[in-house]
């Protein structure tokens, strides 16, 4: 048959345009499953970002001593890190789950006092690797030793109290209930002076709220001078609804302010069971505690001064509350 001259050619099939090796990519695996916590569509992935911002806007949190977190953000354990910090801590008594000593530290004064102290105490000594002491401090400067704290045992606000009027109406407790409340105060130091001044005049309690408050940490362990040690925190879940069961107990709520209804040296309440509300020295009282509070207490200062710091202001408080008691 006809074919006009031409051939028929067989064409020879040659490279056609590929895929980039995305189907042998798709065929390969794609390696451990991440972390619930690393997953953005993960609750846990959620819950990890509010805890890292909460501890980010924390003021006056150092860096040596970091809190890290569990499930829902829940602080589980705190770490004081570095060689002057942990051997500070160590000489404040601070309660201490164990030291972590890194492998083949370099030995200097510190690290033997540490040791020592460690030793004396009953301290577990664990010997850990420079990966695992970064990965417990968050890549904090550790020098090679790690202190790891326990969480504080909070008591309950109302428990508390009930319990301590109960012992005083039955003639345990020789002076009435006295408390301190913390009102959006933040700074672990401030609630660990605190906590030296309730311990120095007789006080039976420090309130602190769960949100947005203050808690037990290294810092204010180590500021408190081992008082904490005698006087305990409790927490009250809601600050003002607290206030008004104190005072529905029978106990008086007396906040500190510069324009108070009263001046200090003219407190009818002292010999009375009392809570003293302290507030930022920034913010003072915050509206809702001070509508709940039975007197606005002021402290006589020079007109010079705005405002004193809030546990100094405590402080003195609780000295004249306590030179009241001892006259009356």
């Amino acid at each position: 048959m006809a074919n006009n001259g031409r051939r028929s050619v067989k064409l020879k099939k040659g490279p056609s345009v590929g895929t980039g090796g995305h189907g042998r990519k798709a065929l390969e695996g794609k390696g451990p499953t991440p972390k619930a916590e690393d997953r953005p569509y993960h609750k846990a992935h959620k819950n990890k970002q509010l805890a890292e911002r909460s501890a980010a806007k924390r003021p006056g949190a150092p860096r040596s001593a970091g809190a890290r977190s569990g499930p829902k953000g829940r602080a589980t354990e705190e770490v004081v890190t570095g060689r002057n910090s942990v051997v500070e801590a160590l000489r404040a008594g601070i309660p201490a789950k164990a030291l972590h000593v890194a492998i083949r530290i370099e030995m200097d004064d510190r690290v033997k006092e540490s040791l020592k102290l460690a030793a004396e105490r009953g301290i577990p000594l664990l010997e850990t690797g420079k990966p695992e002491l970064d990965r417990m401090t968050d890549d904090a400067i550790h020098q090679g030793l790690v202190l790891q704290i326990p969480p504080y045992e909070y008591q309950d606000a109302y428990e508390l109290a009930e319990e301590t009027l109960e012992s005083w109406k039955k003639g345990h407790v020789a002076n009435a209930p006295l408390f301190v409340a913390l009102d959006g105060i933040t700074d672990p130091r401030n609630l660990g002076a605190i906590i030296r001044s309730v311990s120095a005049f007789s006080g039976h309690g420090v309130i602190v709220p769960e949100r947005r408050s203050v808690g037990v940490t290294a810092s204010a362990w180590k500021t408190s001078a081992g008082a904490a040690v005698r006087v305990p925190v409790a927490r009250a879940a809601n600050l003002n609804n607290t206030l008004k069961a104190f005072k529905n107990m029978g106990i008086y709520v007396l906040g500190l302010d510069g324009d108070g209804d009263v001046s200090l040296p003219d407190l009818a309440l002292a010999t009375e069971p009392v809570c003293i509300v302290v507030g930022s020295e920034g913010k003072g009282l915050s509206r809702l505690v001070r509508e709940n509070c039975d007197q606005i207490v002021s402290i006589p200062i020079d007109s010079a001064m705005e405002s004193l710091n809030a546990s100094m202001a405590v402080g003195i408080s609780l000295y004249e509350i306590s030179r009241q008691r001892a006259v009356k």
